[in-house]
């Protein structure tokens, strides 16, 4: 059972330690350490690193050195770690890498929108604000622990932080570096996010002529990862949907001068729960480590 995104669907049953689903068995092991699992008397070929906590290849290595064949991380790594975003950068990962980033949901929702953008336009430059379910690492009370707002309660609160989503995508993106800037609010909603992102473009667009651009891209290379919507939704409507990004059309503004503003919503769990496993498919279709 998930509180967000419900009942799972298919028939499964706890037994021990174990896990049982369409005739497969996975066992439940409680480690802080990536260095104490050994996954290959366990079998494990690929392993999904989605605690949040170990960021660095040093750190993200040691599932390797205990048998995994490959490491996938939820979040950004430090810059010794690709960063692999479907839509983008997938058919480049590097031959024999056992170690990449899928970035993260913001990461691969802002590295679409910025992608079409550009392709139709031109960018010239763009600020971005995630507008960010809470998360796990948040404190449901205020609570004398954390640093500043983070020791604020989530469930009461719109609570700015820092994103890491512009910086990455300069790295996965190079000729933006230097033109995205970014901030996230994490707000009261357990799930269902947007981005709210503003872009100087090389040239004037209609509010017509943005969304043409990203429905057009939603149906044809970007189909399964972008959508688009005419629809009046809230945060809610998006839970389950597995796309990295949809544009909220009737959101889109423009002003004379090439700036326009778009709001493009994402479910900042399950979009890039799909995103990891469909990188595992390709890793092991290419004949990855």
């Amino acid at each position: 059972h998930s509180t967000v995104e419900g009942a799972f669907k298919t028939p499964a049953a706890l037994e021990g330690n174990y896990i049982t689903c369409k005739g497969q068995r996975a066992r439940f092991l409680r480690r802080a350490d990536p260095g104490t699992i050994a996954w290959d008397v366990l079998g494990a070929d690929v392993v999904f690193e989605c605690t949040g906590r170990h960021k660095t290849r040093e750190a993200l290595a040691k599932h390797v050195a205990q048998g995994a064949k490959c490491v996938i991380s939820s979040t950004p790594a430090d810059d010794q770690v690709p960063v692999v975003v479907r839509g983008i950068n997938c058919q480049r990962i590097p031959k024999g890498e056992s170690i990449i980033s899928c970035g993260s949901s913001s990461v691969q929702a802002l590295a679409l929108a910025l992608k079409v953008l550009d392709e139709a336009f031109g960018l010239e430059a763009a600020s971005m604000t995630t507008i960010h379910a809470y998360t796990g690492d948040q404190q449901l009370s205020d609570a004398a622990k954390g640093a500043g707002r983070w020791s604020r309660s989530a469930a009461q609160n719109i609570i700015p932080n820092t994103t890491w989503a512009p910086s990455v995508v300069e790295r996965l993106i190079p000729e933006f570096k230097g033109k995205i800037e970014g901030i996230a609010l994490n707000v009261p909603v357990p799930a269902g996010s947007n981005i709210d992102l503003t872009a100087k473009l090389s040239r004037d667009a209609t509010v017509a002529e943005v969304n043409e651009a990203v429905k057009k891209a939603s149906e044809g290379a970007m189909k399964g990862l972008l959508g688009w919507t005419d629809e009046k939704i809230v945060s809610s409507d998006i839970i389950g949907d597995c796309r990295s990004a949809v544009l909220d059309s009737d959101a889109t503004l423009s002003i004379a001068g090439g700036l326009v503003k778009t709001l493009f919503w994402f479910d900042n769990g399950w979009s890039i729960a799909q995103r990891m496993l469909e990188t595992a498919e390709i890793m092991n279709a290419k004949g990855g480590k």
